[in-house]
This record gives C-alpha cells, sequence and structure tokens, in this order.
C-alpha cells in the first residue's frame, strides 16, 4: 500500500457539499487516513471569482500513482468540473500532491505537485496532517518548508476536515 496526499478545493457551488461528496468517492478505492481542517482562501491567478474552500487528505491505495490521478480526475468530472483555463473556478479540484517517495517527472504528470510548496492553501493544511514528512525533492520536512519560498495568502481555518465525513447526503 502507498500513501498518498491529496489536495481538494472547491468555489463553485456548494463548497462543502462538493469536498464532503469528493471524499465520499475517494473512499471507493483508497482508504482515508486523514483529513487536514478546510481553509478557506483567495483564489490563483483570476482573481475575480469566488474564494475556494481547501483540505488535504491522507490516503492509503493499491493504484499506481497515474492510475490515482485517472481516477481523481474521474471524480472532478463526476462533481461537474468543465475543463477550461487554467485557474479558472471550479465545483471541485483534486490535486495529486505527494505519493510516498516517489519523484515523477513527466510532460504530462509530475509528482510532488510542481506547485504545492509556494501554495499556502496546500501547505498549511499538509503540515497539520504530517509535519514531519519530507518532501522528496526538497529533503525538508513539510515543517520547515512553510514559510521557506512560501508565497504569502490569504488563507484561513474554517472548520475540521473530518465533520465533512461525519455529515449524510454524500
Amino acid at each position: 500500500m502507498a500513501i498518498a496526499y491529496l489536495g481538494l478545493g472547491s468555489n463553485i457551488g456548494d463548497r462543502r457539499r462538493n469536498l464532503r461528496r469528493a471524499l465520499a468517492r475517494l473512499g471507493a478505492f483508497a482508504t482515508i487516513e486523514a483529513v487536514s481542517s478546510v481553509y478557506e482562501s483567495e483564489p490563483v491567478g483570476i482573481r475575480e471569482q469566488p474564494d475556494f474552500w481547501n483540505l488535504v487528505v491522507r490516503v492509503s491505495t493499491d493504484l499506481a500513482p497515474r492510475a490515482l490521478l485517472e481516477r481523481v480526475r474521474e471524480i472532478e468530472r463526476q462533481l461537474g468540473r468543465v475543463e477550461a483555463i487554467r485557474n479558472a473556478p471550479r465545483t471541485l479540484d483534486i490535486d495529486l500532491l505527494l505519493y510516498d517517495d516517489l519523484v515523477i517527472r513527466e510532460p504530462d504528470f509530475e509528482v510532488p505537485h510542481p506547485r504545492m510548496l509556494d501554495r499556502a492553501f496546500v501547505m498549511l493544511p499538509l503540515a497539520e496532517l504530517d509535519p514531519e514528512r519530507i518532501h522528496p525533492v526538497t529533503g525538508r520536512s513539510i515543517r520547515n518548508q512553510l514559510g521557506a519560498e512560501l508565497v504569502p495568502a490569504r488563507v484561513h481555518k474554517l472548520f475540521d476536515g473530518a465533520e465533512l465525513l461525519e455529515e449524510d447526503g454524500a
């Protein structure tokens, strides 16, 4: 079993419901081990859109990295994501952040996620789940990585993400 970290975000529609439904679907092919708090953050790139709700989830899975990414992309489509321009508003975005200690650099697929270290809405919830996790490229713990190259952004904690697992109606 591999350990993977996924970043989830939503800024269109019922953000709570979108995240809750995504977690329920993830549970069909991966074991959810931990869910961070949910953070609200300002959008990246296109500023004229609603704020995002973001969280990070740690899962164990038998799926290979690319197969895991394909499954989460299918969840995005099922929950209404439409392929548009980069950083556009979306019902759901799921990024594969880390997969064990693998480093994969292919033209259409990178692990660790190439922009995760720059994003407070990824690093804060990731540090909440596993602060001593070593980033396989930098060799630094997530805790030590916080604040190093992190671009300041408006990000604040809303509620415990585990609440999303407890709610009915997924």
